[in-house]
């Protein structure tokens, strides 16, 4: 760490303590050549990989918006709110540790389906009906039977 009020590369830490809620900590310091102290602070940086909208623009990721859609596939639903926060952490968890800079809606979506075939199958077909657009019923019987983990029959009319 270099000095503040010199630039010596040489300091050293002399007391160090972590913040009461955990998320950060404060060192001590002094510097070898000039012997003058200064604080630090070590704060945990996540970095979210940017969203790339299906036009092409980006974002960045707001994991309200996420909640957002959940809330709605699963309104008037009975799945209780902690089991709601737990799916936001692990799709949040999935996307930091796949290393990527940039993320697809369409893999977000696809995050959340998965989440939702977990928590509720009605709030799943929902999120399935929005997300896929479907353009005729039979798309939206091959997701149900998907859902069911079934084959797949249809026989178009």
């Amino acid at each position: 760490m270099k000095c503040p009020f010199c630039g010596n590369g040489d300091t050293q830490v002399v007391d160090s303590r972590v913040s009461e809620e955990g998320d950060s900590i404060r060192r001590r310091r002094r510097c070898a050549a000039c012997d003058r102290r200064f604080t630090t602070y070590e704060r945990m940086e996540l970095l979210m990989p940017a969203v790339v909208k299906r036009d092409g623009s980006r974002m960045e990721f707001d994991d309200k918006r996420l909640r957002a859609s959940l809330d709605l596939a699963l309104r008037k639903r009975s799945v209780a709110s902690a089991d709601v926060d737990a799916a936001v952490r692990r799709i949040i968890e999935r996307l930091m540790v796949s290393g990527e800079r940039e993320i697809s809606t369409e893999h977000i979506g696809d995050l959340a389906m998965d989440e939702l075939k977990q928590l509720d199958q009605v709030g799943y077909v929902r999120f399935a009906s929005v997300y896929k657009s479907f353009n005729d019923i039979h798309e939206f019987m091959r997701t149900i039977q998907e859902m069911q983990d079934g084959p797949v029959n249809h026989t178009p009319d």
